[in-house]
């Protein structure tokens, strides 16, 4: 069967284990219905996820231009220590900045390769946990808007990375840490407009399972701008990683933008 469409970011959906889908404007592949099926994938053109038009992608799925004028790429997406909507000021957008920055926050723990700290809208739990290929996660503190959780970020920085070691990840690697314990200490890390949000917050841990048949030994990158062709047998989903039988593995969120067509065999 063949599908064309605009890579985005995969969805998902919460199950035993987590379902994936890849969404196209006429149709969508179920990732979890093809394991151990050869799939190929053909690298045909660009579409920036702004502005729609065919200009070579630059970063995160944006074209340059629009890279550097979107309220979606803005410096305080990455860097939420960084927004100033709760101010009043704006970065380009004060309305959308508003709308995104002024609500629930989570700052968590996960352990996907080594325990991390991050940041994430509450409405994005756990669905920023399964895009980075966590196996567990903890919430360390829910705020009401996105400063206090970029600086609650920031002050743990130190003590934990902000990366996850996407090889390890994907090798199934995992820091075997009680992050409940690590949890529990905390606190006198933590901001002191910050700290009070500590004993309110939830802290259950979540335990996520990915569709992987084998995890490779051994991995190798596909990049489509080098090898716009690829053909491989699909053995697993994990994170925004497509695993194939021969080590490869594609990240989708790299190549947000790109047209494919893709045959599954």
């Amino acid at each position: 069967m063949q599908y064309e469409g605009v890579l985005n970011k995969m969805q998902t959906e919460i199950n035993t284990p987590i379902e994936y889908y890849l969404i196209f404007k006429d149709n969508f592949i179920n990732l979890n219905q093809i394991l151990d099926r050869t799939l190929t994938i053909d690298f045909i053109g660009y579409e920036c996820l702004n502005c729609g038009q065919s200009k070579k992608i630059f970063r995160q799925g944006f074209c340059y231009e629009c890279f550097n004028s979107s309220a979606n790429a803005g410096d305080w997406i990455m860097r939420p220590e960084l927004s100033k909507a709760h101010l009043g000021i704006e970065d380009r957008d004060l309305v959308y900045e508003t709308q995104v920055q002024l609500q629930p926050h989570i700052v968590y723990l996960a352990a996907a390769s080594d325990v991390k700290v991050g940041v994430t809208r509450k409405t994005q739990v756990p669905t920023r946990w399964i895009d980075q290929g966590a196996s567990r996660a903890v919430e360390i503190v829910e705020v009401p808007n996105r400063y206090l959780a970029g600086i609650t970020e920031v002050a743990l920085k130190d003590k934990f990375t902000d990366k996850t070691n996407w090889r390890k990840m994907l090798q199934n690697e995992i820091t075997p840490a009680n992050i409940q314990a690590i949890r529990a200490e905390l606190k006198d890390l933590l901001p002191t407009e910050v700290q009070p949000y500590f004993d309110t917050t939830d802290h259950t841990t979540y335990n996520l399972e990915y569709p992987v048949l084998s995890f490779p030994d051994k991995i190798k990158s596909l990049n489509l701008d080098k090898t716009p062709f690829y053909e491989g047998k699909l053995k697993g989903v994990k994170g925004q990683y497509l695993l194939f039988e021969d080590g490869t593995v594609f990240n989708i969120r790299t190549y947000e933008g790109y047209v494919v067509r893709l045959n599954v065999e």
